[in-house]
């Protein structure tokens, strides 16, 4: 069973930068694929970035390519997503999730942590 915290978020101004970080404990992190996903008030929870088990390929969505990048640290067990260049319309609520492929599909994962709201205003 893998445990899943993230922490980062937080208010910032439109064409800011923030860092979120997820911390997994309980599994062999560097087995899984990690992604990390967005949920804003009152839309479907959607695909942002995601990073395969070595770090060697990784996947974004066309809405934060360019100012988004997912990184991971194996040997702290931990994901990362740097956000540049921030917008309104990044606001929302952020997840990261382990999952056996890189992938887009949220039912491909597994384990989901709890979120980090991330608000930018304009």
């Amino acid at each position: 069973q893998v445990q899943l915290v993230e922490s980062g978020g937080g208010l910032v101004q439109a064409g800011g930068s923030l860092r979120l970080s997820c911390a997994a404990s309980g599994g062999t992190f560097s087995s899984y694929a990690m992604g990390w996903f967005r949920q804003a008030p009152g839309k479907e929870r959607e695909f942002v970035a995601a990073i395969s088990w070595g770090g060697g390929s990784t996947y974004y969505a066309d809405s934060v390519k360019g100012r988004f990048t997912i990184s991971r640290n194996n040997a702290k067990n931990t994901v990362y997503l740097q956000m540049n260049s921030l917008k309104p319309e990044d606001t929302a609520v952020y997840y990261c999730a382990a999952g056996p492929p890189i992938a887009a599909n949220s039912g491909e994962y597994n384990y989901w942590g709890q979120g980090t709201q991330v608000t930018v205003s304009s």
